[in-house]
This record gives structure tokens, sequence and C-alpha cells, in this order.
């Protein structure tokens, strides 16, 4: 073999052997880095943890536009660290996060997860998928 058929075998076997690696990420699972990951959850799903409530919820948006029924308290997406006396001191605790569509939410998930939180879950849609379901919100300006 000539030195250009040995390094093509080499590269296409480096590219099989990636592709073939473990996928880093697991079901429901939104990759942060390569050491800090979060959960999102449905709002199926969701209702049906508040069924049995045994979480955190905070609602992150900014400005307030309604509530989830059920959340504990809102912090602002943006003020997470600064808020540490509003969340468990057990940083195994769960806690899930929303917003109005999911993007502020992902920022505070991130945000607790840097934080040492290891239980975090992002609600996919926010408070708008949770309404667009014919879920109940609570004091929203879109009623």
């Amino acid at each position: 073999m000539n030195k250009k058929s040995i390094i093509l075998v080499i590269l296409a076997a480096s590219l099989f052997l990636s592709a073939c690696a473990a996928n880093p990420f697991s079901n429901n699972t939104s990759e942060i880095n390569t050491t800090t990951k979060y959960s999102n959850i449905s709002h199926e799903d969701l209702n049906d943890m508040l069924q049995d409530k045994d979480f955190l919820m905070v609602n992150v948006h900014v400005p307030f536009e309604g509530n989830i029924p059920q959340t504990d308290t809102s912090i602002p997406y943006n003020k997470i660290d600064q808020n540490l006396s509003q969340l468990p001191e057990d940083k195994d605790a769960r806690i899930v996060v929303y917003c109005r569509s999911g993007s502020m939410s992902s920022v505070a998930a991130a945000e607790l997860v840097s934080l040492g939180y290891s239980n975090v879950i992002n609600l996919e849609g926010g408070f708008h998928g949770w309404a667009d379901a014919g879920l109940p919100l609570e004091d929203s300006v879109y009623e």
C-alpha cells in the first residue's frame, strides 16, 4: 500500500469510529458542555408530575407574564446566582424551570447546573406550550 492509501484508510477508520462512539446525549437531556447537563420535559410530563409534586418549580421569565399552577417562586433567568436563598440548599433537589417559550429557562437551567445543582429540568415550550395544550395558567397577561 502506498502512503496515500494508508492515510485514506486511517481517515476512513477514524470517521467510522467517531460515528460509532457512544452518544453523549441521553434521552431528554440537553448537552450544556462536557460536564454539565439538565433534562427537558414536555408539558404532558410536567402535568403528570404536578399530580404528586415533589420538586421546586421556578418561573424564570422576565417580564412576568403568568404562572403555571403550583409555581413556587419567580426568579429572573439572568439573576439565578443572585437569588440562591430561594433555591434548595440540597444540590440534588429536583428543580423545574420554565419561561414563556423555553429559551430563558434553558439559560437558567444551565446556570443552575453550573452552580452545582444536579437534578434540573427545563420545560420545553414554556408556558405558551402549556397553554396551547389547554392547560391552565394563573395571573396570565394572555387571559
